[in-house]
């Protein structure tokens, strides 16, 4: 079932959106992640949409050409959330289920610590609660450290010519290669990140976040959390800690040999968690 682009605005900007399934069924709204784009979904809107589900996924902040603002401030966390609730009122979901992996479950996070309101539910997909992750990067006798070392090579100035240079993306695909994700949507998020301006903005996520740093809210809202235990970015300890910080239902999966790009690599297993999780809270 295929899905389509369409381009909306939202404030003085345009973000490009997916979307699929009939208009008037309940609004799903998924958050990629870095350095990917909303094709890391498809397969759970193609899930959706035969399930009678309005779900849509936009290339975020950065990510669509139309809303690439310049400087790192413009990409701090505020404006991420803003951008989510307004693509929510843009499609007529005052309350709307949210879906985030990587970077998207960050965001999503506090969208539903600052706006539980706003949700009918949560699910997150890879990305310990924001406390969690703090705790275990702060904490030695971890190896969230070790496993979180590219972070400060990210926030270098530059840094995106790791990925792109000159408009050639060969290390951007050879980090898809040697992480596992070949073979799934990687050419869709290749022709989002080799846009002008792209790859700078996408890492400017990172540069405007400080992950050491927790104290932030609970979440109430009913939350399903997935994981994998082949994820080589987040390690077990900040999973297991997050149902410390969720006070609402909480379900935790725990999907043994699944990598980071669950959305993709391990789609069946996932849109069977979503739907069952989506019908408790529709």
């Amino acid at each position: 079932m295929p899905n389509d682009m369409i381009e909306t605005p939202i404030g003085s900007m345009r973000f490009r959106v997916r979307v699929a399934g009939p208009e008037d069924g309940e609004l799903v709204v998924l958050l990629h992640g870095f350095p990917q784009s909303s094709a890391e979904w498809n397969a759970q809107l193609d899930a959706l949409a035969a399930a009678g589900y309005r779900a849509v996924a936009p290339d975020q902040r950065g990510y669509s050409p139309g809303a690439r603002p310049e400087g790192i401030e413009q990409y701090a966390m505020e404006h991420l959330v803003a951008d989510v609730l307004a693509i929510g009122d843009e499609f007529g979901g005052h309350r709307f289920h949210l879906v985030g992996h990587d970077w998207g479950a960050i965001v999503a996070w506090f969208t539903a610590i600052e706006h539980p309101q706003r949700l009918k539910s949560l699910t997150i997909v890879s990305v310990p609660h924001p406390n969690a992750f703090a705790r275990a990067l702060n904490d030695p006798s971890t190896d969230q450290t070790e496993r979180s070392s590219y972070i400060p090579v990210l926030k270098e100035p530059g840094s995106g010519s790791m990925f792109v240079t000159d408009g050639d993306p060969a290390g951007l695909r050879n980090a898809f290669e040697a992480s596992g994700l070949a073979g799934h949507d990687v050419e869709d998020h290749v022709a989002v990140l080799t846009q002008p301006g792209a790859i700078e903005a996408a890492i400017n996520w990172y540069r405007a976040f400080d992950f050491h740093r927790g104290g932030v809210g609970a979440v109430d809202v009913p939350t399903l959390f997935v994981w994998g235990t082949e994820d080589p970015a987040l390690g077990r300890d900040g999973a297991q800690w997050t149902g410390e910080h969720v006070t609402g239902p909480y379900q935790f999966e725990i999907l043994d040999g699944a990598p980071h790009w669950i959305p993709e690599t391990n789609a069946e297993q996932l849109n069977e968690l979503l739907l069952a999780h989506l019908s408790k809270f529709s």
